[in-house]
């Protein structure tokens, strides 16, 4: 059994990042390394870099601070340097898989706080949906300022095109969904008495209840403030970084948005920090704005990428290092 666990694991981590890998070495095997090298050596303004590698830092810090007002909802304050090092730590550990860092920055505050991590999950569960629900704003936004990057990216890939139209035409995907749907209802009705869906009953109860505090809560407003301030500063980093280089510093904000909100969509993918799947999304789109030149937008990629994977490796390396020194917190006795 260890044996087989230790082989899913692995896999866990090698396919995701075989897949990444494989789709940046077809990205870059015939670009200009050394016009590259030239370029990141000579052509870069390096201030605009590193003013989006802090805008970065912010950006966490901020998701820190729109958490600590969900869990104050719940009837549970945390400490402030408990919550920046589990989102420091989240993403350095999506680093080595992904999704890995949400259910160890639960398993982080439940021990260190004393809280359940049913509840602290489902404040990540609700935190995600807000993620997921503010893409879908951008791309709504982006189909309407400007509808024919869209397009023309999905005519330099009509295999995506495709595969999506397929999904959404199938009955197969609706299909399953009820069925799973169905048989979900039909346990907690039927077969509340076995111990496992017990289990699971209160599980989705206590992430219900994370989620449905994001609703009810009393500082909504700060929370969206939070939501739109933590966007702004994600979309500001590749802002920045298109002053970086003198062929992309004439593209201007809506430019940025669709290469934001495209290289968003590659970012969902479970691929470690994006590798590959963010690459092609920007590349692919700069292009229709007129960056034909791959060893151009090759380095931007790069360096907009990279830095932000810089960042995220340096806050990693605090928050573990903070994590050694940190006291243990004992539970309160009467």
């Amino acid at each position: 059994m260890k044996g087989k666990r230790i082989v899913r694991n692995i896999l866990k981590f090698l396919l995701p990042l075989c897949c990444g890998v494989a789709i940046f070495w077809v990205l870059y095997r015939n670009l200009d390394a050394k016009q590259i090298a030239r370029i990141l050596q000579s052509e870069i303004k390096y201030g605009w870099v590193i003013l989006s590698m802090f805008i970065g830092v912010v950006s966490h810090i901020i998701r820190a601070m729109r958490w600590k007002l969900q869990l104050r909802a719940l009837d549970h304050v945390v400490s402030f340097r408990t919550l920046t090092n589990a989102i420091f730590g989240t993403y350095a550990m999506n680093l080595l898989f992904p999704r890995l860092g949400e259910v160890w920055r639960c398993t982080y505050v439940a021990r260190r706080e004393n809280m359940p991590f049913t509840l602290l999950l489902g404040s990540v569960v609700s935190d995600r949906l807000m993620d997921t629900v503010s893409v879908i704003c951008l791309i709504v936004a982006v189909l309407f300022l400007q509808m024919h990057v869209l397009f023309d990216f999905l005519k330099q890939y009509p295999s995506i095109e495709e595969t999506f139209l397929s999904l959404v035409s199938s009955p197969y995907p609706y299909l399953i969904v009820l069925v799973l749907v169905g048989a979900v209802v039909w346990l907690f009705k039927q077969k509340s008495e076995y111990r496992w869906v017990a289990r699971i009953k209160a599980m989705v109860c206590n992430l219900w209840y994370g989620f449905r505090t994001v609703l009810t809560m009393k500082q909504k407003k700060r929370f969206l403030l939070y939501t739109v301030l933590l966007w702004g500063c994600y979309y500001l980093q590749l802002y920045f970084c298109l002053f970086a280089f003198a062929d992309t510093s004439h593209l201007g904000a809506l430019a940025a948005l669709s290469l934001f909100v495209m290289g968003s969509i590659g970012m969902g993918i479970p691929v470690q920090g994006g590798l590959g799947p963010w690459h092609l999304a920007v590349i692919a789109t700069l292009a229709i704005y007129g960056i034909t030149d791959k060893n151009v937008a090759g380095s931007f990629a790069l360096v907009a990428h990279g830095s932000q994977m810089l960042v995220i490796i340096l806050l990693g390396i605090y928050t573990f290092i903070s994590i050694l020194f940190e006291k243990k917190k004992t539970p309160i006795t009467n």
